[in-house]
C-alpha cells in the first residue's frame, strides 16, 4: 500500500513571507475547510513563519475577516 504524501504549500526555505492578517486570500491557502491552521510539516513553513502565520489568522478571527473553526 502507497503512503500518502502530504502537500507541501510553501517551500522549505519560507524566506520570510510577508504575512498579513488582511490578506485573506493568502491566508485561506493555510487553512483546512474546517478552518483549522496547517501544521509546519504540511505547510512548509519554519518556526518563526509559523508562529506569524498563527497570529495572522488569529488576529483576522478576532476582526471576522476569516470564520473560526466550526
Amino acid at each position: 500500500m502507497a503512503r500518502r504524501v502530504p502537500k507541501v504549500i510553501a517551500g522549505k526555505n519560507c524566506d520570510d513571507p510577508i504575512i498579513d492578517y488582511k490578506d485573506t486570500e493568502y491566508l485561506t491557502k493555510f487553512l483546512t475547510p474546517q478552518g483549522q491552521i496547517l501544521s509546519r510539516r504540511r505547510s512548509g513553513f519554519c518556526a518563526q513563519c509559523q508562529k506569524q502565520l498563527k497570529s495572522a489568522v488569529k488576529r483576522a478571527r478576532h476582526l471576522s475577516l476569516l470564520p473560526f473553526v466550526g
